[in-house]
């Protein structure tokens, strides 16, 4: 999961006041993922080196949520069932910020639009005004919520993680054209899913890609979605809603 560097200092300056670094902030990432059913690729980039989370490791687009992001409009929802489970151990009303923070982060990270056409109403937030010029209102209904995680304690930045999986083909535009993409991630790229282990990867990361392996040729969302939470006293395993995950054999 990369997290979002801004272009503007000013505003670096006030989020760095605002925010406090040492709390658990909610985040979406998004695993995009190509060739489904023939030779499956993800799209994945690297972290900077002097990044205070995961320096140098091979990561999902995706980052923490922001304020204005509840206030954005969707052109469509989140599948069936998907919202029901994010909403699940979540702040009410949290659903529509994670979603539009994945929709977001997408964008600003890789250049990549998911969206509908369609012209927006009223004033443009800052963050969206890139997203709107290209003609789309940014939609939800390709996305797949299909995993969380909680980053353990100790770490320079703990995040509370939601991972959305989106079929390449609901992007629009040329999906190997990167030059809309901001500096946060270097090396973008479409790496094999079968080879996506051998990059040096945060071990989280790892988790999501077996879960995806195993999904991979089925199109629908999960009807249940893994639950990775770690807190002082214990790490847990669950599923949402709410079942431990059953031991292997």
């Amino acid at each position: 999961m990369g997290l979002k560097k801004r272009n503007d200092p000013g505003k670096q300056v006030a989020r760095r006041m605002t925010i406090d670094k040492t709390a658990i902030r909610d985040a979406a990432t998004v695993i995009v993922l190509r060739n489904r059913m023939t030779n499956p690729m993800i799209l994945m980039g690297q972290r900077g080196a002097k990044a205070a989370f995961m320096p140098n490791k091979f990561v999902f687009p995706g980052g923490a949520v922001d304020a204005a992001d509840a206030a954005v409009p969707l052109a469509s929802g989140l599948p069936g069932g998907c919202t029901e489970r994010l909403a699940e151990q979540s702040q009410p009303g949290l659903e529509t910020a994670l979603t539009v923070a994945a929709i977001r982060e997408l964008w600003e990270e890789t250049g990549l639009v998911l969206g509908e056409p369609g012209t927006w109403a009223g004033d443009i937030p800052v963050d969206w005004q890139s997203f709107a010029r290209m003609g789309y209102l940014p939609s939800a209904s390709a996305l797949q919520f299909v995993f969380r995680a909680v980053t353990p304690p100790g770490r320079p930045r703990r995040f509370d993680a939601r991972f959305f999986l989106v079929d390449a083909d609901a992007i629009h535009g040329d999906l190997d054209d990167f030059s809309r993409a901001s500096d946060e991630l270097s090396h973008l790229q479409w790496v094999a899913l079968d080879k996506a282990r051998d990059l040096d990867l945060p071990f989280i990361t790892e988790v999501v890609l077996a879960e995806i392996t195993a999904r991979v040729t089925d199109p629908q969302p999960p009807t249940t979605v893994p639950f990775y939470l770690h807190n002082e006293e214990q790490s847990l395993f669950l599923q949402i809603k709410g079942y431990p995950m059953p031991e292997a054999d």
